[in-house]
């Protein structure tokens, strides 16, 4: 029995219905069985996905596949989303305190299955979004992953900067889905097509109206801008990720920006004959770099420093966008997601015991050498340093922009690279040479310290052999 691509999407998409129906129906059971079910669940489905043999739809595919692709990238991009579910379910399990004490009239299981559900169905639409390769298909899996995202956010509603950060992401979300929706109509009222490989032939007849085109095309750029946290469409971003819940943000800044980068990617393509196109994303991408790693310098707030810093890897991965490099992009984002995670992952443990401030850190080495470890890990590799996966993916992106000729984008990413080293060893600094304001130990689970161990040998091992992540991408 072979197993196909969208079996992938059904499977991820019965486990959330089911996981819903049990939290509604089996009342008595304590809700953490769900996230461990959904764990299962979607480590299943990521093992079936390495025996789906990828499969590019032909250009004049008819049915469901001129809406749907399983190509190499795509199938690369399903298993980068599964990972991320299921490291994001481990995060929520250590964050269910939190959310139980938002809800002060309710038991202590109150919210809790909504919370672990809502992912999954977040991951159905990254699924489908790397998948999409037409405009409707494209639309309706962005809503689909907008639309969790709206409930994810506000979901500590009696918190009043989670409540801001939802009516902001609910608000602006909702401009870019209007922008997204006018740049579909221009496109299609000019090529008569919304299939990105039909646009890309109807651009290639010399009666087209390019400029129309083009129009449209910068309209779909600012909505997915949004998506990606690009300047200057990232207004929303440190508001919304400091007011998340964080495991929500975690997700937000990892999954949410690697889908809107395949998009991106495949959006462009058609495109990429107009001379305009490129000079577009480079100016976007000099601005992201250059407001993202300045703003972030000044920064207290971890959560909010990493906010910033979101915004500053969406100016590097802008970067292989310009030079069309979708191997440097997926191996950056697959670097991005580690690291992430991981920074995430001991903000969830240590903010519940001190709090979110940077000198909230101090002393760590001293309270929880572990966790302290796992940070510094984290940080380095976000900055770059030589064998971390985060050193290798910059090295892979400045590589692209070498080969394109883009010497300014290197010249402005080097020196931003710096402002990183600045503001990432800032937590290192209080961890390691501050004094504790707090002397107890920070207790760990079992499940959370296995995550982080597996994180951290991640990060590292890529950095020294990234050939698993180049091999995975090859054609």
């Amino acid at each position: 029995m072979t197993i196909t691509a969208p079996e992938l999407e059904i499977a991820v998409l019965v486990l959330g219905m089911a996981m819903l129906l049990a939290e509604a129906f089996a009342t008595k059971i304590d809700k953490r069985v769900l996230a461990f079910v959904a764990i299962a669940g979607l480590a299943l489905v990521l093992v079936a996905s390495f025996f789906v043999a990828p499969r590019a739809s032909p250009s004049q595919a008819t049915g469901f596949w001129s809406f749907y692709t399983a190509d190499r990238l795509s199938m690369f991009f399903k298993q980068f989303s599964l990972l991320t579910t299921i490291f994001v379910l481990i995060l929520m399990i250590d964050y269910a305190p939190v959310v139980r004490s938002s809800f002060p009239g309710g038991t202590l299981q109150a919210g809790l299955g909504e919370f672990f559900a809502l992912p999954i169905f977040t991951c159905v639409g990254l699924m489908y979004l790397v998948s999409a390769i037409d405009f409707v298909f494209i639309f309706v899996s962005l809503e689909l992953v907008a639309i969790s995202f709206y409930v994810l956010v506000s979901f500590t509603r009696r918190n009043p900067m989670t409540l801001e950060a939802g009516t902001k992401y609910l608000v602006l979300s909702a401009l870019s889905t209007g922008f997204l929706v006018y740049g579909i109509a221009w496109i299609f009222g000019a090529t008569g097509q919304t299939n990105l490989q039909q646009i890309a032939d109807a651009l290639a007849n010399p009666t087209t109206d390019r400029n129309a085109a083009l129009l449209g095309m910068v309209l779909v750029l600012v909505a997915l801008g949004f998506k990606i946290a690009a300047v200057p469409f990232q207004i929303w971003v440190p508001d919304v990720y400091q007011g998340a819940p964080t495991p929500v943000t975690a997700y937000l800044s990892v999954g949410s920006k690697a889908a809107g980068f395949v998009v991106l990617l495949r959006v462009l393509q058609p495109f990429l004959a107009l001379p305009q196109t490129q000079r577009l994303i480079v100016v976007i991408a000099l601005l992201t770099l250059i407001y993202g790693n300045l703003a972030a310098l000044p920064q207290a707030n971890l959560k909010r420093l990493l906010a910033y810093s979101s915004i500053a890897h969406a100016g590097y991965l802008l970067i292989g966008v310009a030079c069309f490099d979708a191997s440097a992009i997926s191996f950056y984002l697959a670097a991005y997601l580690l690291m992430t995670l991981l920074s995430f992952a001991v903000l969830i443990i240590v903010a519940q015991q001190t709090g979110e401030q940077i000198a909230d850190f101090d002393g760590l080495a001293k309270r929880s050498p572990f966790l302290a470890f796992a940070m510094l890990i984290g940080m380095i590799s976000l900055a770059g340093v030589p064998f971390t996966a985060g050193f290798l993916g910059k090295f892979f992106i400045f590589y692209a922009a070498i080969a394109q000729h883009q010497t300014v984008l290197v010249v402005v990413g080097v020196i931003t690279v710096g402002c990183g080293f600045y503001y990432y060893l800032k937590v290192v600094r209080a961890m390691y040479w501050q004094s504790a304001n707090k002397t107890d130990k920070i207790p760990v689970t079992a499940l959370s310290r296995l995550a982080i161990s597996a994180l951290i040998i991640a990060t590292i091992w890529l950095g020294v052999y990234p050939q698993p992540i180049l091999d995975a991408l090859k054609r």
